[in-house]
This record gives C-alpha cells, sequence and structure tokens, in this order.
C-alpha cells in the first residue's frame, strides 16, 4: 500500500461524512439554494488565491525542474481554470472579480488557508504537496461520486460545477500530486512523515468543514 493510500485509509471516515454533507447531497441533486452555493462559490474564490499561492511556493521548493514547472502551471490553472468557473457564476450575480475576491474571509476559510500557508512557508516539497492533496482529490471524488449515474441533466444548476471537478483532466491533478508525494516520501525522515500526515489530516477536515461552512453561511460571530 502506498503512502498516499495509507493517508486516505486513515481519513475515511472523513471523506465518508462529505459524500453524505448536506450540502454535497443537496449539490449533487440540484435543490441546494442558490444562496447557499453563492456563499459557497464567493468564500471559494477567496480560498483560491491563498491556494495558488501555496503551488506557488512548492514550485519554488521542487526538488526538480520538471516538478517546479508542474506546479507553476498549476498555479496558472488555479486562477485562470476555477476562477473561471467562479467567474461565470459571478457574471450571474452581477459581480466583478474585484468584488468576488474582496468578500471577506469567512472563520473556516481563513483557519484552513492558514494552515496551509504555514506549512507552505516552513514545509518541504513534500508537506506542502501533501496539505493540498486533499483538496485536489477530495473534489474529484465528490464530482465522480455526484455523476456516478451519469452527466447532470442540461437543466441543472450546478451543472458546470459537477463537470469540472467530475473531469479526467481534474482527475490528472490529484494523481500527479499523489505520485510526488509517494516518491518524495521514500527520502522523507520520520518526523517529516509525521508532519505530512498530520498535515493530510488536517486538511481533509477543514475539506469537510468547508461544506460545513458554507451550509450555515457562517460568519464571525463577532
Amino acid at each position: 500500500m502506498s503512502f498516499c493510500e495509507q493517508l486516505r485509509r486513515k481519513a475515511q471516515h472523513i471523506w465518508n461524512a462529505q459524500l453524505t454533507h448536506p450540502f454535497v447531497v443537496a449539490l449533487g441533486k440540484g435543490t441546494l439554494p442558490e444562496r447557499k452555493f453563492k456563499y459557497y462559490i464567493l468564500q471559494d474564490a477567496r480560498f483560491l488565491g491563498d491556494l495558488a499561492r501555496v503551488f506557488a511556493a512548492a514550485a519554488q521548493k521542487a526538488p526538480d525542474a520538471e516538478s517546479g514547472l508542474r506546479f507553476a502551471k498549476l498555479v496558472e490553472e488555479t486562477i485562470v481554470v476555477e476562477r473561471g468557473l467562479h467567474e461565470r457564476y459571478g457574471s450571474r450575480w452581477k459581480m466583478s472579480s474585484k468584488q468576488m475576491t474582496s468578500v471577506p474571509m469567512a472563520p473556516t476559510n481563513y483557519a484552513y488557508t492558514r494552515h496551509m500557508l504555514t506549512v507552505a512557508q516552513t514545509g518541504t516539497a513534500a508537506e506542502i504537496t501533501v496539505v493540498a492533496l486533499p483538496c485536489a482529490w477530495i473534489y474529484c471524488v465528490v464530482g465522480q461520486h455526484l455523476l456516478r449515474k451519469g452527466p447532470p441533466r442540461a437543466g441543472h444548476p450546478y451543472r458546470d460545477w459537477l463537470m469540472l471537478y467530475a473531469s479526467p483532466e481534474f482527475a490528472e491533478v490529484g494523481r500527479w500530486m499523489r505520485a510526488k508525494v509517494d516518491l518524495w516520501v521514500k527520502s522523507a525522515g520520520r518526523e517529516e512523515k509525521r508532519r505530512m500526515e498530520e498535515a493530510f489530516l488536517i486538511s481533509s477536515r477543514y475539506e469537510w468543514m468547508f461544506w460545513e461552512m458554507a451550509w450555515n453561511e457562517e460568519k464571525w460571530p463577532i
């Protein structure tokens, strides 16, 4: 069993909970209130800005040129492809890109991104990759799970979101990241492996919390 497979096994109960979360279930059915989806998209737009910074740090610390170039490409893809999806929804809500990215971060979003940025600043390339891996891997699992019976109907309100995250292109991102983690962990010491496992599990928990945040339309209490 690979290191990534071991990580997923340890986080499986967290991942299973995501597939039955009311936000995810309603998203797949198309019954999610648009108000909640809008909240989620606006928070995710803020999240992606910091995710791009995490990938940029991975590009800088990558131990080989090929990996550095691929992480640099992920920075571009995160900004262009996923933000493009957000901007299409933003145009529906008559919001500019600047307006979307100026929405204040909710507490969970802020905590999750600070977790990743801390690892990006202090960790190795392997640690940076593994802290961002749940984001790529879980969204692929969720997208494929929601479309397991076939593509969404033409009038599904969240069809574009479902098609992006269930796509083979998006799945390839997670596969590449897992391959790098499984390669780099071979030369990692015991303490680095422990940090990698901890970072992965915390990110997995924050992924569940992100759905919960959006479902409850979380706000700062004071």
